[in-house]
């Protein structure tokens, strides 16, 4: 994506089923857990840079000494900062190896020597970028079954809602955001259930040590979630420690924020990407399991686990984001959906091209928009496959076919990012000129006013980088034309499940829209839009999403058409065309991964709804805030 955006957090839990004496005798370290949750961060590094987080979990260690240990950062480089933290003592006794490889000494002096991990990695969609703000959070208590630490990959759309909840339940939160409502909110209900075992131990005699420890055995940490998260709407995957060390990833029902889980003898793995357990564990890709939308896995003091239905699933939609940008493209079933992304585009393109490919140039803007660009370009020689085949059925021979067999259609990397760039300045005729050259390109490779250019990008989200840059400078290279194709649809609603995409202005598509309304006199839909969007507001009724009326107006070509004009500033000498994936062939390329309501307006839950309403209201009313 040429375009920042902001990700989704990326999570990860480590659960040891032996004890430290067994991995410090086979792997010859006592490092084998953090190593592994090392790499389980880093291999999810694409999806969080604010700041990371990391906790453990020391199970049965005795009253007065520390078993749970935190650290987090918002530096530059936050995993590297927290790993420096984490292996702070361990590296000074590195060289006393009757300490080092003592797990005992190890369990008793040395912070994040654990049975339980818990890692992640923010980037945060609003609010401030303090440690207050990263995660994981904790909820202290001196009953280890009460004590809770929780982290997540989540937006909530109903925080007000959840706030007055805990109100009423008596409670006085210290902030109204989600991660604070969410954490309070299960702390609530797992208060409630121990509470409930413990009366009934005592009820039938048993001591307080020996309630503690029955409670910690037979504590159902599904019941928990079922109660405590039935009102949630919005898209999540979130994860809990109690202090006892049982846990539980638990995923929205809709499933729209991935989690996936591995298990052997040894451990027990979730993170956000099959291809981080993959790479920390080896393990192979048809024994990396799905969490189940509704679904959470749960695991025991005892690191037994089972996946359990804790709240009725529905509709699977989880986020087609996730397979066009945000997770690793090393992930085969990634790699292949982009690369499928990138074939479906084909047709499109060469009818535009007019089928002349001689006189095209194909390119890629870097980095993320390179598998779907060797898919476009497989596409194209598939194409040339048939005109060869259909030239040798109709006889076409000599200098004619030899032209035809050994053409091979131009590739070049036309635009570079350059990443000592940087946006410093704060006068705005300068800041343009800076943005102008974040990106610089490869002069003298296409023939001028007569060479096309197909520049693949994975999405366009607000166009302001093909606006202020890629155009401008693809434009020096004196081009007949140039033709962006992005590989998604066009994003035309907010994002509330977790993309920081919440205000209408902000999508190209959605401003060439009210242009084209503009143009063709139609402004009063804008209005009537408006005034249904405050009623259902007011009435809480969100069965339909009158916002999608606005772009009925229009053919997806006409909005793309208006999209050129925007990006195409009055000095640009070349012809600039945008073409944009359709929803079908999204949906094509990704059967399994169907939330698409960025691009559709198909809000899942009642709070997407909301949102999508309520940024057209303060975009119609131009209040530049977020809508959830």
């Amino acid at each position: 994506m040429s375009e920042v955006i902001k990700h989704e957090c990326g999570i990860a839990m480590l659960r040891l089923r032996k004890p430290l004496s067994y991995f410090i005798e086979k792997y010859g370290t006592p490092t084998y857990a953090i190593s592994k949750m090392y790499l389980l961060m880093e291999k999810q590094r694409n999806r969080g840079q604010d700041g990371a987080g990391i906790a453990s979990i020391k199970l049965n260690m005795k009253p007065g000494n520390p078993f749970i240990d935190r650290a987090r950062s918002i530096e530059a480089d936050p995993i590297n900062d927290i790993f420096k933290k984490v292996g702070k003592k361990l590296n000074k006794i590195s060289k006393d190896t009757s300490k080092y490889l003592d797990a005992d000494y190890l369990r008793e002096n040395i912070p994040y020597m654990g049975d339980v991990y818990m890692g992640h990695l923010r980037y945060g969609t609003h609010g401030k970028n303090t440690i207050g703000h990263c995660h994981p959070f904790m909820r202290n208590n001196n009953w280890r079954s009460r004590q809770l630490i929780m982290a997540g990959n989540f937006n909530m759309t109903n925080v007000d809602e959840l706030f007055d909840k805990l109100v009423t339940l008596g409670q006085h939160p210290k902030e109204n955001v989600d991660t604070v409502t969410v954490m309070e909110k299960i702390g609530h209900f797992l208060d409630i259930e121990v509470q409930d075992l413990f009366q009934l131990y005592k009820e039938q005699g048993l001591d307080n040590i020996a309630i503690s420890e029955r409670i910690e055995k037979e504590l159902d940490l599904s019941k928990v979630l079922s109660r405590s998260c039935k009102d949630f709407d919005g898209g999540y995957a979130i994860m809990g420690l109690t202090g006892h060390g049982a846990g539980f990833v638990a995923r929205d029902v809709n499933g729209i924020r991935p989690a996936y889980y591995y298990a052997d003898d040894e451990i027990i793995v979730v993170a956000s990407e099959k291809t981080a357990i993959k790479t920390a564990f080896n393990a192979e890709y048809d024994k990396i399991q799905e969490i189940g939308p509704g679904n959470a896995l749960i695991i025991d003091k005892d690191a037994n686990f089972k996946e359990v239905e804790y709240l009725t699933p529905k509709e699977k939609l989880s986020c087609s984001f996730e397979r066009i940008y945000f997770s690793r493209g090393t992930d085969p079933a990634i790699y292949s959906e982009r690369k499928k992304l990138g074939e479906l585009l084909v047709p499109k393109v060469l009818e535009s091209l007019n089928y002349d490919l001689e006189n095209t140039v194909f390119s890629y803007i870097p980095n993320t928009a390179e598998t779907a660009f060797l898919g476009m370009m497989a596409g194209i020689d598939k194409y040339l496959v048939k005109k060869r085949l259909e030239a040798v059925e109709n006889g076409v021979s000599g200098e004619e076919l030899e032209q035809l067999m050994t053409f091979r259609p131009r590739q070049e990397k036309l635009v570079i990012k350059d990443v000592k760039a940087r946006t410093f300045i704060a006068d705005d005729t300068m800041r343009d000129d800076m943005v102008a050259h974040v990106y610089d390109t490869t002069y003298e490779v296409i023939k001028k006013k007569v060479d096309t250019l197909v520049v693949l990008d994975d999405s366009i989200v607000r166009g302001t980088t093909l606006e202020k840059s890629i155009i401008n400078m693809l434009d020096r290279l004196e081009p007949k034309r140039i033709i962006v194709v992005s590989s998604a649809p066009q994003i035309r609603y907010p994002d509330c499940y977790g993309i920081n995409m919440s205000k209408m202005k902000e999508f190209v598509a959605f401003r060439a829209m009210v242009n084209l309304m503009k143009k063709t006199g139609k402004e009063d839909i804008l209005d009537e839009v408006y005034y249904r969007s405050k009623s259902i507001l007011r009435a809480e009724d969100f069965d339909v999403n009158h916002v999608q009326s606005l772009y009925n107006n229009f053919t997806d070509d006409e909005i793309s058409e208006e999209i050129a004009n925007i990006i195409k500033l009055d000095h640009i000498k070349a012809d600039v065309e945008v073409i944009y994936q359709s929803v079908e062939n999204l949906n094509e390329a990704c059967p399994n991964h169907l939330g698409d309501w960025y691009f559709t307006g198909n809000f899942p839950t009642k709070g997407g709804m909301k949102v999508v309403h309520k940024a057209f209201v303060n975009y119609m009313e131009g209040k530049e805030v977020r809508a959830y």
